[in-house]
């Protein structure tokens, strides 16, 4: 059985003593709470400190929680409350397009799909929550490249892989695509990350009007698109309007 890393349980231990404080602590407050030598008990505040999960008072020397807790925080609460607003709007969408339905998030230079819904018929499907999918080939990918800053730089600096044939892998051709996404507020992905599957994707802002995930319906190239070849215009209107309702219900208003 592994064993657990003494200097991590410790830094833990010490974010919780600063968390249920209503007061900063001085180093040796935290020592003795904590039943360690004060020159451990001070090492690990100044490591939490250089990350930003601690900060030190420059009058008083006491210690206290960090923004950079605050931070991940906000990211853990909105990643849920974006699952929690986006449930009702995505089996929604679903039934109205008889396709699957997924909500991806940016997290580790890809997309994080952190809800999925079941294409509504009797065929055999596999729970895709958890799984990541790339940010350059994929309509929600693609989405969240062109209107988050920080996906775009990392689809831009990592390895863009060919999937298939039809795999925009080149910097200038890839802006382009995100170019248009942004014209049109919609994003594709048609056999460009696996054969036979066509999806369509849309921005969700939240209260700040920042890009907080993407919404897609994804199914067989024959059902998205139509006889033309082209993508459906109702599954775009019906995929860009469940973002927007998303987004409403996240306070980001209208789009």
């Amino acid at each position: 059985m592994a064993r657990n890393i003494q200097s991590l349980e410790r830094a833990a231990a010490m974010l919780r003593l600063l968390a249920g404080g209503e007061r900063r602590l001085g180093l040796s407050d935290v020592a003795s709470a904590l039943g360690l030598a004060k020159g451990t008990a001070h090492g690990i505040l100044r490591t939490l400190q250089a990350e930003g999960f601690v900060e030190q008072d420059a009058a008083s020397g006491r210690y206290q929680l960090g923004a950079e807790l605050l931070r991940l925080g906000n990211s853990y609460l909105d990643v849920h409350e974006l699952r929690a607003r986006a449930l009702v709007w995505t089996d929604d969408l679903a039934r109205a397009s008889g396709e699957s339905v997924y909500v991806g998030v940016l997290h580790n230079n890809g997309v994080l799909i952190m809800h999925h819904v079941f294409r509504p018929d009797d065929s055999r499907q596999v729970l895709e929550v958890g799984a990541m999918q790339p940010l350059h080939s994929t309509a929600l990918g693609k989405v969240l490249s062109a209107y988050d800053p920080v996906a775009h730089s990392q689809a831009l600096e990592n390895e863009r892989a060919a999937f298939t044939p039809k795999t925009v892998t080149e910097p200038s051709g890839f802006e382009s695509l995100l170019d248009l996404t942004r014209a049109r507020g919609w994003a594709s992905d048609v056999e460009e990350t696996w054969d036979g599957v066509a999806s369509i994707a849309a921005p969700i802002h939240d209260r700040r009007r920042m890009p907080v995930g993407a919404v897609a319906v994804a199914g067989a190239v024959e059902r998205v698109c139509g006889l033309d070849g082209e993508l459906r215009s109702d599954l775009i209107a019906s995929v860009r309007d469940c973002a927007r309702s998303v987004s409403r219900d996240l306070g980001a208003g209208r789009f």
